[in-house]
């Protein structure tokens, strides 16, 4: 919206304005009117219809919008919808140096100008003025939050400029700023604002104490480990001026940032983490779709209104339970994150398929069995073979292994129609796949759960979803908290956070004892899969460059899937119309991840720098 001179603005009704939720049906029609500034920045209503614009210019990144989120970037999932898509073109050799690039200096402007009418405004006063610039400014905190993650030091502007000639420009140009000096801008508006806005969490979607506390416990951490680990590489990752790494030594009073907010937000915040199911498989799934007073939920990207949805379910929904003639199974989780989350007596994730000695598969009665004793959360975040979504089984199948008497060794069957029947009658190939070069089916045998709506409907093209995004939540709090108390050597502290967590998975049997931040790095990958958290943590933490190195024998550079068969022979009671299961490669996914030094920064676009000559480039490009 162009709020420079003449303001559009959509007349939204009194409960819009105050939950300051966009709704699409409205910013398509025709304005009613044309309110002239003086109009709108005299009344503190309008005002925050301009307000809730910004708001909702806050789009997910990866998140709902589309359904393409961004753990197909990562290890966690493989696209399995339209073929072609960034998994079998080869294109994912090597990550592009623009991956995760974020620069919107539009947005800035327009929420900085927000930020000035407000102040100029002389009818605009008292409790009004306040809030409504406190939460500019979170709004503006967060926007370089997402740039300095992405960009590293960019130009710090906290003003508008009018152009008027070409004699203009060079005034208008601003260098970049320091990493460190980005971050401590984030941290400084977030301690001035903090008391100006709501002390109560009454909102989930607009600014308050929780939801200031919340980005600094999340961008303090991100400074500190960008600060600690960055420094202790061979050839840490730096410019002359700072507008790239940060120094060593600071990283310790970010970690206390961190711990302090996130340490007020657990100890005096009304929030909970989610517990209202005694089924914990159920219990982590509800936390993601229901929206009617989450004790955990911080601050969401909500979407209530008529004609305002997402398509993430109709772009993931199983292959069966598809409701339109296109989309589903956009976004199919991997047996790599599937294995990441361990069993419940502690032991290491990893599935058993066979016999320790390798001589013949391991028999399952029933799809699900394999699963057994897994951490709740996989189950809540992840839909398995044989699991139960819309009180239907999901039968993921990959064909039969039918035993040959002569040759005495399985003969594997296959087809390439979903639902197809083998000769006895039983399913040769499942309803939900998988398949191994089909558009729309599963490539890896799971499909995403996480966000995943299980109401009628909400698959449906033209209808959509309207579950919430959550941007912070107590999980992260907790794990920020245990990350920040251990790299400050509060080692029982940490242990305390972080089994808070797990006990809520299922581990209170076997809480940890000890950490390590491989540990803690471990639960960040689990609690948060699928979240938008994997990316900007590994390269925090410095280790994306080992984790995806190129290598196609690594453990994480290739995408790896587990294919179900069902066992045909009859002569052995034991084994017939068992399952067992096999790891493979996903046959869609053809080439390793690189993510090269040059990965660890996004580009300047091009324009940036030709209209700029005091900015500099990110190293490695």
């Amino acid at each position: 919206m162009n709020i420079k001179r003449k303001l559009l603005i959509c007349l939204l009704s009194t409960t819009v304005l105050m939950s300051l939720s966009g709704c699409k049906k409205w910013l398509d029609r025709e304005p009613t009117e044309i309110l002239l500034e003086d109009e709108v920045w005299g009344d503190p209503e309008l005002a925050r219809s301009v307000l809730a614009n910004l708001y909702n210019r806050l789009q997910p990144f990866g998140g709902l919008e589309g359904g393409k989120l961004s753990p197909t970037d990562v290890d966690e999932a493989m696209w399995s919808g339209g073929l072609g898509g960034n998994n079998d073109r080869n294109t994912r050799v090597n990550y592009p140096y623009n991956i995760k690039q974020y620069w919107d200096y539009g947005l800035i402007r327009d929420v900085t100008l927000f930020l000035e009418n407000i102040e100029a405004s002389t009818l605009i006063q008292g409790e009004d003025k306040l809030q409504l610039l406190a939460e500019g400014r979170f709004i503006r905190a967060f926007i370089y939050f997402l740039h300095v993650r992405s960009m590293g030091g960019v130009p710090l502007i906290l003003r508008t400029y009018q152009y008027s000639g070409p004699d203009d420009v060079a005034g208008m140009r601003e260098p970049r700023s320091t990493e460190a000096g980005i971050y401590d801008f984030i941290a400084s508006e977030l301690d001035a604002i903090q008391d100006q806005l709501p002390q109560s969490a009454s909102s989930r979607t607009r600014a308050n104490k929780w939801t200031v506390l919340a980005l600094k416990s999340r961008a303090m951490l991100y400074a500190a480990s960008t600060a600690k680990y960055n420094n202790l590489m061979t050839d840490p990752i730096l410019t002359a001026n700072g507008e790239i790494g940060i120094p060593a030594d600071r990283a310790a009073a970010y970690y206390e940032q961190s711990l302090l907010a996130s340490k007020e937000i657990l100890e005096q915040g009304p929030f909970a983490l989610y517990r209202e199911n005694p089924d914990l498989t159920q219990n982590f799934y509800d936390l993601f779709t229901n929206k009617n007073n989450n004790p955990e939920i911080i601050w969401a990207f909500d979407y209530t209104l008529d004609g305002k949805y997402h398509d993430f379910t109709v772009e993931n929904i199983p292959r069966s339970l598809r409701e339109s003639a296109s989309g589903g199974a956009g976004v199919t989780p991997s047996l790599n994150i599937v294995e990441a989350f361990d069993y419940l007596d502690g032991s290491s994730g990893t599935l058993n398929t066979h016999t320790a000695d390798e001589s013949d598969y391991i028999y399952y009665d029933q799809l699900e069995d394999i699963f057994a004793g897994k951490d709740y959360r996989m189950m809540g975040s992840i839909i398995t073979p044989g699991s139960l979504f819309r009180q239907q089984e999901m039968v993921i199948q990959a064909g039969v292994m039918e035993w040959d008497e002569t040759a005495q060794r399985y003969m594997t069957r296959t087809s390439g129609n979903l639902g197809s029947y083998f000769s006895d009658g039983g399913f040769l190939v499942g309803p939900d796949g998988p398949l191994p070069n089909a558009a729309n089916v599963t490539n890896t045998g799971f499909y995403i759960k996480k966000y995943l709506d299980s109401r009628v409907g909400s698959g449906q093209i033209g209808q959509g979803s309207d579950l919430w995004w959550i941007r912070f939540r107590l999980g992260e709090i907790l794990l920020n908290a245990s990350e920040a108390a251990f790299e400050l050597g509060l080692t029982n502290e940490a242990l305390t956070y972080v089994n808070r967590l797990r006990e809520r998975a299922g581990f209170e049997a076997n809480s940890l004892q000890s950490l390590t931040i491989a540990t803690i790095q471990k639960e960040f990958q689990t609690e948060l899969a699928f979240e938008e958290h994997r990316f900007w943590d590994l390269k925090r933490w410095r280790i994306a460059h080992e984790v995806f190195d190129g290598n196609r024998q690594s453990p994480h550079t290739m995408i790896f899937a587990l294919w179900p068969y069902r066992v045909v022979r009859p002569n052995d009671p034991t084994k017939h119309n068992k399952y067992v299961f096999e790891k493979r490669i996903a046959p869609r996914f053809t080439q390793p991840r690189n993510f090269r030094l040059g990965n660890y920064y996004s580009l300047i676009p091009q324009d940036a720098l030709n209209s700029n000559p005091l900015l500099t480039r990110n190293p490695f490009h």
